[in-house]
C-alpha cells in the first residue's frame, strides 16, 4: 500500500569499482562521492538537495568535511548541510537510513545519501608524533589495517574474527568455494548482459583514463583456482583471499524523497522498514540475518516474500550463513555476484547495495528486496525495498 509520505528513491548511481592501487587510486574518496552524487541527481536540479549524508570510514588526511567536499564538487549548494557517517562497513547504508528518518521527520525535502571510500588512498599514522620517541624503532600504522579491518575490542583483523566463530557458524569448504567462484561469474555475466549499465556512471580519472567497468571481477576463476591457495589469516584456517570481499575504492548515492514531493521524477523503489543489530558478541557471521530479520518483523513480511536479497560478501562464510538463516532461495541470493567479485570499499558498499536493488525493482526483475551487511564490533544493518 502507497502513502504521500512513503521514503522513495528518485535517482541512484555508483561509480565502477576499483580494486586496491587500481584504476581509482589516484582519485580520493570526496572526488569518488563527487561523481557517485552528480550521476545520482541526472535531471534533478542540485539547488533543490537540502541535505547530504555519506559514509566514510578511513578519513585521515582526507580534509574536513568530506561529504561536504563531495557535495560542492557535485555542484550541490553550499546551503545544503551535511554529515559524514562512520559505521565501519554498514556507513553506506546506515546514512541511508537517517537521511529517510530525516525526511520523515520533515526536516528536509530531498536529501542526498551514500557513500565513499578510497581504501588505496589510506595514508600511513605515525604515533606519538606529537610527543616524540625518544628512544627505539618508530613503527607507523596503517590507518586501513586499525581503523577499518581491525576489531578495536578483540585487537585482530576481520578475517581473524571470522576464523576464530567458524564452529559456530559451520561452512564446508565445498560451499565457501563453490559461492566465491559463482560471486565471479555471475558479476561476470551482469556485466556482459547488461545488468550494471543503469546504476553505473563511468569515470574518468584525474590521469585522463576512463574507468567503464568493476575491475576486481575474474571471469574465468575456477575451483582448482582456489583450491590451490593458503590460508590468509590464521595459519591453519580456512579462509583464504578468494573467500574474502576485496580492498577497493568506489561511492555510491542516491536520491531521496516523499512521495508527494517526486512529482514528475520517476520513483525507483519505495524505502520500507530496516533492521539495525548487534552483539550478542563481536562474530559477523549471524549479522545480516538478525537484521533482515528484524526488518521483516517490522514491515510484517516473511523471508520468501523477497525475490532478491543483497547481503555484503564480506566473507562467503557472512552471506552463506545468513542466507541459510533466513532460509533465503539461492536464486534470489546476490544473483549479480558481491563484494567478493565487486569489491568492498567499505564505507560505500551499504549503498552500493541499496543503488542496485533500487535499479533492480525500478526494472521489474524484483518487487521485494532486502539488503543487509555486517559490520566491526558485531553489528548488522539492513533495508527493505519495494516497487
Amino acid at each position: 500500500m502507497t502513502s504521500a509520505h512513503d521514503i522513495v528513491i528518485i535517482g541512484a548511481a555508483r561509480t565502477p569499482t576499483g580494486r586496491f592501487q587500481g584504476g581509482l587510486a589516484h582519485m580520493s574518496a570526496p572526488q569518488l562521492g563527487a561523481h557517485a552524487i552528480a550521476a545520482a541527481l541526472g535531471d534533478i536540479p542540485p539547488e533543490a538537495v537540502d541535505a547530504v549524508i555519506f559514509g566514510q570510514v578511513l578519513q585521515a588526511g582526507v580534509g574536513q568535511n568530506p561529504t561536504k567536499q563531495a557535495a560542492l564538487a557535485a555542484g550541490l549548494p553550499q546551503r545544503a548541510h551535511t554529515s559524514t557517517v562512520n559505521k565501519v562497513c554498514l556507513s553506506g547504508l546506515t546514512a541511508i537510513i537517517d537521511a529517510a528518518r530525516l525526511l520523515r521527520a520533515g526536516e528536509a525535502d530531498i536529501v542526498v545519501a551514500g557513500g565513499m571510500e578510497s581504501m588505496s588512498n589510506a595514508p600511513h599514522l605515525l604515533p606519538h608524533s606529537r610527543t616524540g620517541q625518544r628512544y627505539g624503532a618508530w613503527t607507523a600504522r596503517d590507518h586501513m589495517e586499525s581503523d577499518g579491518l581491525t576489531c578495536a575490542k578483540l585487537g585482530i583483523s576481520m578475517g581473524e574474527l571470522t576464523e576464530s566463530h567458524a564452529d559456530r557458524f559451520p561452512v564446508t569448504a565445498a560451499e565457501r568455494n563453490e559461492f566465491a567462484v559463482a560471486s565471479h561469474r555471475r558479476a561476470a555475466a551482469a556485466w556482459e548482459a547488461g545488468v550494471f549499465d543503469a546504476e553505473v556512471a563511468p569515470i574518468t580519472t584525474s590521469r585522463g583514463e576512463t574507468i567503464t567497468r568493476d575491475e576486481g571481477i575474474r571471469p574465468h576463476l575456477t575451483l582448482a583456482d582456489i583450491k590451490g591457495l593458503s590460508p590468509a589469516f590464521v595459519a591453519d584456517g580456512q579462509l583464504t583471499v578468494a573467500h574474502a570481499s576485496q580492498i577497493s575504492d568506489g561511492a555510491s548515492a542516491v536520491v531521496l524523497t516523499t512521495r508527494a514531493r517526486a512529482a514528475g521524477w520517476p520513483i525507483l523503489a519505495t524505502l520500507r522498514a530496516v533492521g539495525q543489530v548487534a552483539g550478542p558478541d563481536s562474530s559477523l557471521q549471524a549479522q545480516p540475518a538478525h537484521a533482515i530479520a528484524q526488518a521483516l518483523g517490522r514491515q510484517g513480511w516473511e523471508a520468501d516474500s523477497l525475490d532478491l536479497v543483497e547481503i555484503n560478501e564480506a566473507f562467503a562464510d557472512v552471506a552463506l550463513h545468513s542466507a541459510r538463516d533466513l532460509g533465503i532461495r539461492e536464486e534470489v541470493l546476490n544473483p549479480h555476484g558481491g563484494a567478493i567479485a565487486l569489491g568492498h570499499p567499505i564505507g560505500a558498499s551499504g549503498a552500493r547495495l541499496a543503488v542496485h536493488a533500487a535499479h533492480q525493482i525500478a526494472a521489474g526483475h524484483a518487487r521485494r528486496a532486502a539488503v543487509g551487511l555486517c559490520g566491526g564490533g558485531g553489528q548488522g544493518e539492513a533495508l527493505l525495498l519495494e516497487t
